[in-house]
């Protein structure tokens, strides 16, 4: 089977004071005979302040599964998009750049042959947190004139939401934190606190509009979230709160916690069985809607 083609390096942003944003796109290989594809945008992890493109992070990117591949030859466009660290930027600035990347895309749409109403967000960890973010905040006033980075108005609406371990509400990570955890976002100088730029308890207001959790409402597009019950970087309970915020306020929201896993879908033996799992439970997800849209 012929793999992907990978266009490396686009530029989609050039955000003051910062380097030019970049993204990978994956074309599937073949035509397609039903018009245009389905995408996906893709935000990588690494606590919002290191990570690179097209990386899911160093232990799921060492089972050589390959999931960015997966999708494309699934029959989706797929770009990995850069957005700032945090040690160039405070947030809301990567939500800026996450918006930017979708409308990126979506003005492109024609070049690429991507269909610019079925268009998904996916992300692992911080980047699962962005990808919560843009599909709660389409239009969003707080957020106007935020994602201008490209210097278009187009549209940065999401078709639906697929998050690995994403944090969710930043204010009650410190106390969700299990006793084993390798990182608390109470810590001094925690990921949550470069985000923020301030310790999320001296700074509520800072921490509630970065938390996904604040923007649920009804309409929201439709979300998976995977999380591992043995996560000890980011609890839990903050896919369980926001699955249960989107179910209580109507939307379609599917839930998969994988029992024992750790952080990146690592175990204590190194199997793989979770990242799997995660992976088919993200293509069975953007297959569905995509088909159903």
């Amino acid at each position: 089977m012929t793999g992907p083609r990978i266009l490396k390096g686009i530029e989609f942003a050039r955000p003051r004071n910062a380097e030019p944003l970049l993204l990978d796109l994956y074309l599937p290989a073949g035509e397609t005979r039903q018009g245009a594809r389905p995408a996906v945008v893709h935000f990588h992890g690494g606590g919002w302040r290191m990570g690179e493109r097209s990386s899911l992070g160093p232990a799921v990117d060492g089972f050589g599964l390959s999931p960015i591949e997966q999708l494309a030859d699934a029959g989706f466009v797929v770009a990995s998009a850069d957005y700032r660290l945090s040690g160039v930027a405070t947030f809301p600035a990567q939500l800026a750049d996450a918006k930017a990347a979708v409308r990126w895309l979506r003005t492109h749409a024609a070049e690429y042959g991507v269909d610019p109403h079925r268009i998904y967000a996916w992300g692992d960890s911080a980047g699962g947190h962005l990808a919560s973010l843009l599909g709660l905040t389409a239009g969003a006033a707080e957020f106007a004139g935020q994602g201008g980075t490209d210097g278009t108005d187009s549209h940065d609406s999401v078709a639906g939401v697929v998050a690995w371990y994403p944090p969710t509400d930043l204010l009650r990570m410190g106390e969700q934190a299990g006793p084993d955890a390798v990182a608390r976002a109470d810590d001094p100088g925690s990921r949550e606190a470069l985000l923020i730029g301030a310790q999320p308890a001296d700074a509520p207001d800072k921490a509630r509009a970065a938390s996904p959790l604040s923007y649920v409402h009804a309409g929201a597009p439709p979300f998976l979230l995977i999380h591992g019950t043995a996560d000890r970087f980011v609890p839990a309970a903050q896919s369980t709160s926001l699955a249960a915020a989107l179910e209580g306020a109507g939307n379609a929201v599917d839930l998969l916690l994988l029992e024992g896993a750790d952080h990146m879908w690592t175990s204590p033996d190194g199997n793989s069985g979770a990242a799997e799992r995660a992976i088919a439970a993200t293509l069975d997800f953007f297959r569905r809607h995509a088909e159903q849209h």
